[in-house]
Formats: structure tokens, sequence, C-alpha cells
């Protein structure tokens, strides 16, 4: 079941999901620039060029992701973020979207 959260509540659990996305991200050694620019919004820009946005969406309470591969929407469900379409949780599905758009194996911790 989803949990829906206030604005405020949603902001502050949604800056901390992607201050620790940066980290994981940076510590997975990806070939990539990665960059928190404001309001909420990481992108990842690849080797190859290509980009990757992962940002907050206020008006919708979840988190977007926007790769080579298409956009996911991720909501929260009171203990993860989960993609609305599959359900896969926000940490293991950028794994494999970074692993595809990088070309190399990234596992991304969500710890």
């Amino acid at each position: 079941m989803t949990q829906m959260l206030g604005e405020s509540e949603f902001a502050a659990l949604a800056d901390r999901t992607l201050e620790r996305l940066e980290r994981a991200l940076e510590a997975s050694g990806v070939d990539a620039d990665i960059e928190a620019k404001a309001g909420g919004v990481l992108e990842l820009e690849f080797g190859d060029g290509s980009k990757m946005v992962i940002n907050r969406h206020g008006a919708a309470r979840e988190i977007w992701v926007a790769a080579r591969s298409g956009g996911f929407h991720f909501r929260w469900d009171g203990a993860a973020w989960r993609d609305t379409r599959d359900g896969a949780e926000l940490f293991a599905a950028l794994s494999k979207l970074v692993s595809a758009q990088s070309g190399q194996p990234v596992l991304l911790a969500a710890g």
C-alpha cells in the first residue's frame, strides 16, 4: 500500500534519498560525472555522452528517473521507493539502469 506523504515530509525524504544515491554512485566507481543540482535533481553524464536524470517530483510525490532506456517513477510505500509499474526497489532498479547505460556492472547499496 502506498503511503501518501505531506509536501515537506516528501521533500525531506526525497532529498535524503538523492543524497544517499549520490554517495552510492560515487562509491560504485561508475565512469560518469555525477552532479547534484538545485531543486532535488541528480544528473549523471556517462563516458559516451549519454545522460541520466534522477529528480524528485513534488506534485506526484515521486522520484523520477529519465534514462536512455526510458522513464521510471518511484513512489514511497512506507519502507522503500518502489517503481509504480513493476514494484522494483529504487536502488536495485538504478543498479540495472546505470549498469546498462554505463556498460559496466554497478551495484548501488541502499545503505
